[in-house]
């Protein structure tokens, strides 16, 4: 393996997270058409809290598939390019930590997009979403921190030991 457990547990977590999140809503929400646990009815500083809103705007769907879809599609691949972190050679590994980085940026980018919608067009927040919006944003800040001050730490080394000093592994 070419990173630490401890690292690749970090950098699965979120994904996992968003993957639950999207999963969950896509089935209890959209496919048994039932309210979704954990999702109160109320006012937060001023916000309705409603995730049935939400989920059944307009805005919730893009050419007909809802979001969560895109929303799981986008996290499974984020663990795919983790596997490949990983698990693939080093110019693989290496190549999929720039590539991971270009595509949490785009989860990123749209994610300010989505809390206008809730906040500013619809005056109603989804916890479920509110979820999926923080692991993409904690993604985001996870890879960055590993791409750009953390790289050579990256590699299989045990945690808090130096470089070097690692024993290989077979």
């Amino acid at each position: 393996m070419r990173i630490s457990k401890l690292k690749l547990f970090v950098l699965v977590a979120m994904s996992a997270f968003g993957l639950w999140a999207s999963g969950t809503v896509l089935v209890i929400f959209y496919t048994l058409n039932q309210q979704l646990p954990l999702c109160p009815t109320g006012t937060f500083f001023g916000l309705h809290l409603d995730c049935g809103a939400v989920l059944s705007s307009s805005y919730s769907r893009v050419f007909g598939v809802p979001l969560e879809l895109l929303a799981m599609a986008y996290f499974m691949v984020n663990l795919g390019m983790v596997y490949l972190i990983a698990f693939g050679s080093k110019r693989v590994s290496d190549l999929m930590l720039e590539v991971l980085f270009g595509w949490r940026f785009i989860g990123l980018i749209i994610v300010p997009y989505l809390v206008f919608v809730e906040v500013g067009i619809l005056h109603a927040i989804c916890v479920y979403c509110t979820m999926m919006h923080v692991a993409i944003v904690l993604d985001f800040v996870v890879v960055s921190y590993l791409l750009f001050f953390g790289k050579h730490a990256l590699l299989n080394e045990a945690d808090g030991e130096a470089p070097g000093l690692a024993q290989p592994r077979l």
